[in-house]
């Protein structure tokens, strides 16, 4: 039987199926290139494209990338919900025994699933390193996101996960919530994950975390093809306060829902703390501009480790345009 025409009933059956996952937003520019790059891999069973209320002619440009092969599946949203949205959409149209994401903008190397699905036995997620593209120089340099930073192949924890999203000035982006894992469907089905649909920013670091709470067998290995294209409009680089406020919200649950040791407690206020940091500089930025003071002040009401970090970008702030005058 040819696999890429394989029905839907039978995809569950067959061991190492895959579907693909793509959530686009006015992706037309480079749409194709993420599907074309999925369905080159032998073991992806389907493709499932969930267009998010697109402007401009990312639709089209899917039914493009179709191959003949019957296993692109293109869904069209009446209006804009987010990624974990039209993420979820997909998820319930899936029939394989794996599911992984792919961002509409980055694309997989030739072998990247074979790679993984290798390393799959007796895990439940399985994510490589991801290598990263500047997107005016697609065919350039590609650097490693977590490269000598840890030891790969290894287990992956959960307390070890949350402290890795932690921004901090003194090293370098190693974000583990970036990665785009292999996910067995069934892991899923029976634990009833799913992306939380109000989070637009940290919805894979909310699965992974309560996927790992719920004994998630997780294993991180060196690159095997998924390349992250750096775009200086990305989305996941500038967050709105409703976007921080979510993902502190998100820190808050974690923390009452889950069954958690002392460190990984530990860890997600940590996570909690740095968010609300983020979020209050913010929010500090649009006190000051709309010249209320009061608000202002009370901002650095709370945790000293927040009021520091206040006060510290506020400085950066004030070198910086010390620095501007003086050129």
């Amino acid at each position: 039987m040819n696999q890429a025409r394989l029905p839907l009933r039978d995809m569950e059956r067959l061991p190492g199926s895959v579907a693909v996952i793509i959530a686009a937003y006015n992706a037309a520019a480079f749409i194709k290139r993420a599907i074309a790059s999925a369905l080159a891999q032998p073991e992806v069973q389907q493709v499932i494209v969930v267009d998010d209320a697109s402007s401009d002619d990312t639709i089209q440009q899917a039914h493009a990338a179709d191959d003949g092969s019957g296993r692109l599946l293109v869904l069209e949203c009446s209006k804009n919900g987010g990624p974990s949205l039209a993420r979820n959409r997909a998820l319930e149209r899936c029939h394989t025994e794996w599911v992984c994401v792919l961002d509409a903008d980055d694309f997989f190397l030739s072998g990247r699933i074979g790679k993984l699905l290798a390393l799959a036995d007796g895990v439940d997620f399985i994510a490589d390193d991801l290598l990263k593209v500047a997107e005016e120089n697609i065919d350039g340099p590609r650097t490693q996101l977590i490269g000598e930073m840890l030891s790969l192949p290894r287990h992956l924890m959960l307390e070890e996960f949350v402290v890795s999203n932690i921004p901090d000035a003194s090293r370098p982006r190693a974000e583990l919530g970036f990665l785009k894992p292999l996910m067995r469907r069934a892991f899923l089905q029976k634990r009833g994950l799913r992306y939380r649909q109000e989070m637009r920013l940290g919805e894979d670091y909310e699965l992974y975390c309560r996927a790992l709470s719920l004994g998630a067998i997780w294993n991180l290995a060196p690159p095997c093809g998924y390349v992250a294209v750096v775009r200086r409009d990305s989305i996941s680089g500038s967050h709105s306060i409703a976007d921080l406020k979510a993902l502190l919200d998100c820190d808050s649950r974690l923390l009452i829902e889950l069954s958690l040791s002392a460190d990984e407690q530990m860890a997600i206020q940590k996570h909690r703390l740095s968010t609300d940091a983020r979020m209050k500089w913010r929010l500090l930025i649009l006190a000051i501009k709309e010249k209320r003071p009061l608000r202002a002040i009370l901002l650095f009401v709370g945790h000293p480790s927040t009021s520091f970090y206040l006060i510290s970008r506020l400085l950066e702030q004030v070198r910086i345009r010390a620095w501007n005058k003086t050129e």
